[in-house]
């Protein structure tokens, strides 16, 4: 009976070791396989679940984007919130509404629109003004919110606002980092808009500046808080 007992308990000792050994190999593997994953090298069969949420907010956010860039035509204002503090920090300085940070013109060209627009900082490290396609421009990778503008500008007005978009491409002014309304070889992002508008309508007051203790700017509120611009489309991303 002893003998039977001891080969019984033996048995028993020896199937906890092979489960412990199992054990030990699965969390080894596990082990192996997060640090892969943490270091970027994929597995064999390597899959990348997305929650159901994030997949519902990437397709909803890519819908907002397209929904967007097939409302625009030539001589629309693109307005965008970024993400980062700086974008925080530029919102700040609407006075009237703090929802956007950032603008550009678009221009129809071969069928599709392109954003121009003035930037500085990381993202633009030669700070000129550049050319980017619209889809680029409004990408939820970087931003908060979008918004489509339009003014109740004439054909020769639109005419006028083509040329002296292109003319400004051409001498590629840098960012103006002093944000100063009085030279044009520098111009910040609500600057451009509003000089390239201005000039288009023939009227200096078409959209108008905000003056704060004496000190002149446009912010990117002024150029659709006012009786010429009308909202064709805005939204948050998810």
């Amino acid at each position: 009976m002893g003998s039977f007992i001891n080969q019984h308990m033996r048995r028993m000792n020896a199937g906890r070791l092979r489960a412990l050994g199992v054990l030990a190999l699965l969390a080894t593997t596990y082990i192996l396989v997060a640090m892969k994953i943490s270091s970027g090298e994929p597995g064999a069969n390597a899959k990348t679940i997305v929650p159901a949420t994030e997949s519902l907010a990437r397709r909803s956010n890519k819908k907002i984007v397209d929904t967007a860039v097939s409302m625009l035509r030539s001589g629309y204002v693109v307005l965008r919130m970024g993400l980062g503090a700086d974008s925080r920090i530029l919102a700040q300085m609407n006075r009237k509404d703090k929802s956007y940070s950032h603008c550009g013109i678009v221009m129809i060209e071969h069928g599709y629109p392109f954003v121009y627009h003035s930037i500085g900082g990381e993202d633009n490290p030669d700070e000129r003004l550049r050319r980017d396609s619209a889809q680029f421009f409004f990408s939820p990778l970087h931003n908060t919110a979008l918004a489509v503008i339009r003014y109740d500008l004439g054909s020769e007005q639109m005419n006028e606002l083509k040329k002296t978009v292109r003319s400004y491409y051409q001498s590629r002014p840098k960012f103006d980092l002093k944000f100063d309304l009085k030279t044009d070889d520098a111009l910040y992002c609500a600057e451009f808009v509003y000089k390239a508008v201005n000039k288009a309508a023939r009227d200096t007051c078409y959209i108008r500046t905000t003056s704060v203790g004496g000190y002149r700017f446009v912010g990117i509120d002024d150029l659709f808080v006012n009786p010429h611009a009308h909202m064709v489309w805005q939204a948050v991303f998810k």
